[in-house]
């Protein structure tokens, strides 16, 4: 009976295995995803019985055939586990709770899933012999309900530094063969619930984009192989011969994470850690050297400030006057941007109005790091400049315009990172794609651009801004280089150097401080400007740039967000809106209930509608009990700090 039972059970056991139908939930039993193995690979993710979305022709194409699943064994497992990351942008302490399945798969293939109470996420493993593989293709077609809008960029190639604004797209109207989209998009499926489609633990492999798929949904797609590239500029090149093969790899690996983070409410997307929760944690012995903070930076403005007694430019006494202002206001880094050096070519030679290694040293003194910018194409050519950086006293390097999101990019990224790590560099990434988890790998790398900042102007608007916090930030930090002191209301704006100006009222600017994440954030603006408006000021520059701990207060998609975030006993609390403007009424019970506090609250004036420049400074004590209330005017925000 023993021997019947047991093959009966094995029989059962093969049945339900080749028949290809599995699931895997998440701790709290409310997500499942449901997988299937027949003539393809795929998937439904559900959420409280609702069926969210799902994909087909899920596969890794190692061949240039098809790829036809064969399950071989299933492996279950469970983590509950607690990450502590070296630059803390949302909490000191990240919870790391899943449930996995591992199927793996004939051919030395396997897919691997978790579900988490918030989302799911998968991706493929090989366990080849031999040195290196080709990957010929990844496939993922993703299906979403019809009623869906996509809040997404749309580049027009895969050459593009991840700066286009945000399209709003039914997903009916999507049509095959038209532009396709770059990670991280948006669903909001109009059931209750948002999707962000994202990426993490990207290395040696291109960058996943979308492309519409006869509107039922997206589907990936990759940039090939760069074999030929042609240069066109001193920072810029042109891939003219692809291969037929998206990346050549590691023979055993395991491959990009593709999650999802699955949103109740609006909040939740802000507050997701997913990014974080999937990367390879660094295992650099020594990150105390690794000190993220603000940025005095002198490009936005064109170097000119005045009310000074010398002749401005990028000469020695305006460097310092800038290292000095840094120092005054406990500012840790001055960024020396385009123009610094004799040549873009040559990272070796500054201006003869400039004498480095002083300029290095008199920051040194005044407890200011420098920052030197310098095209990628020009760091690539002399990689030996992270070894003499170090030699000089440099604190770090921004890096700009790679534009590109192929495996050889990527794995430039990654080479950037380690040799700048090897130097106690620490990297900021210009003219790039989004964060995708080497930034854990790797802490010193503090910021990416991949966002349409003030640097755009007028396109640069709160309207476009507010979808940042929910969509671009939600997946890593972001050097958007807020801190313009020139408010205005769009229909009155002017774009003039050295007086650039911003869309949206004085009170939004500063909210940005509280309400944006990068471990490098910017102060954009003159020192000049700085220093007339210094009851402003003082706040930007007691803004942390790390956090212990966020809460979402109030949110809203396209229309408002309210942050409070905690720096060991200070709450600050930043908003943002948009076009509408908003009346907002938040409560303060997060606060220490045996403290009172006093909170210093910046608010749009009462003609900031009109007049951007218009704010309103108060000082009160609060406690736990009381509420907080806040009229945002149209573009508007506000910002306080409760000690």
């Amino acid at each position: 009976m023993r021997k019947l039972m047991g093959f009966l059970l094995l029989a059962c056991w093969q049945v339900c295995l080749y028949a290809g139908n599995y699931e895997v939930v998440s701790p709290d039993g409310k997500l499942k995803v449901a997988l299937t193995v027949s003539d393809g690979l795929g998937m439904e993710v559900f959420y409280d019985g609702q069926s969210l979305f799902g994909a087909l022709n899920m596969g890794l194409c190692l061949q240039q055939q098809p790829f036809k699943p064969v399950a071989r064994s299933v492996k279950r497992s469970s983590v509950n586990e607690i990450i502590t990351p070296v630059v803390p942008l949302k909490f000191v302490s990240v919870a790391n709770h899943y449930n996995a399945l591992r199927l793996n798969l004939k051919g030395n293939l396997a897919i691997e899933f978790r579900a988490y109470d918030d989302g799911m996420a998968y991706r493929f493993v090989t366990n080849g012999d031999g040195k290196k593989t080709l990957v010929y293709n990844e496939t993922a077609d993703f299906y979403l309900p019809e009623e869906a809008v996509l809040h997404l960029q749309q580049p027009v190639g895969f050459k593009t530094p991840y700066e286009e604004p945000y399209s709003h797209v039914a997903m009916k109207e999507r049509k095959d063969g038209s532009k396709f989209a770059l990670l991280p998009l948006l669903v909001d499926t109009k059931k209750g619930v948002k999707l962000l489609f994202s990426e993490s633990d990207l290395y040696d492999y291109p960058c996943m984009f979308l492309k519409a798929n006869e509107g039922k949904g997206v589907s990936a797609l990759f940039p090939r192989y760069p074999l030929e590239t042609k240069p066109i500029s001193d920072r810029s090149v042109n891939v003219v011969r692809e291969a037929d093969y998206i990346a050549e790899t590691q023979a055993k690996r395991t491959f990009p994470w593709r999650y999802v983070v699955v949103a109740r409410e609006d909040s939740d997307l802000v507050e997701n850690t997913f990014t974080c929760r999937l990367a390879t944690q660094t295992t650099m012995e020594d990150t105390s050297w690794i000190r993220p903070g603000q940025v005095i930076w002198e490009w936005w403005h064109h170097t000119s400030p005045y009310h000074v007694d010398f002749v401005v430019g990028r000469n020695q006494e305006t460097y310092k006057y800038y290292i000095d202002f840094a120092s005054s206001c406990r500012i840790p880094y001055v960024l020396f941007d385009e123009g610094w050096a004799k040549s873009t070519t040559n990272p070796y030679e500054s201006l003869e109005a400039l004498d480095m290694h002083d300029l290095i040293a008199y920051g040194k003194e005044n407890n200011v790091g420098i920052l030197l910018w310098l095209p990628w194409t020009t760091v690539e050519k002399n990689f030996d400049l992270f070894k003499e950086y170090e030699k000089w006293g440099v604190a770090g390097v921004k890096i700009d315009f790679m534009d590109h999101s192929d495996q050889w990019m990527v794995n430039y990224y990654e080479r950037v990172a380690q040799e700048a790590a090897k130097h106690h560099l620490l990297v900021n990434f210009h003219g790039s794609f989004k964060p995708a988890g080497l930034e854990y790998k790797y802490p010193n790398v503090l910021s990416y651009e991949g966002v349409l900042g003030m640097e755009q102007g007028e396109f640069c608007t709160p309207a476009n801004s507010l979808y940042h916090p929910f969509i671009r930030n939600a997946v890593g930090p972001m050097d958007y280089t807020p801190g313009a002191m020139l408010s205005m209301q769009p229909e009155y704006f002017v774009h003039h150097y050295p007086n650039n100006t911003s869309v949206g009222t004085r009170a939004y600017q500063m909210a940005l401080y509280v309400v944006f994440e990068s471990g490098f954030q910017m102060l954009a603006d003159n020192p000049t400007f700085y220093l007339k408006e210094k009851e402003c000021t003082n706040f930007i520059t007691s803004v942390p740039v790390t956090w212990d701990e966020t809460k979402i207060l109030a949110a809203s998609l396209g229309e408002y967000l309210v942050v409070a975030k905690r720096k060991g006993d200070q709450w600050f609390i930043g908003g943002i809106t948009a076009e509408k403007g908003k009346e907002i009424e938040v409560g303060l019970d997060f606060l220490n209930p045996n403290r009172l506090y006093e909170m210093t609250l910046f608010t749009d004036g009462l003609n900031a509608g009109l007049q951007a420049l218009d704010y309103k400074k108060e000082v009160k004590t609060v406690s736990k009990a009381e509420t907080l209330k806040v009229k945002m005017v149209r573009n508007g925000g506000f910002a306080t700090v409760l000690k």
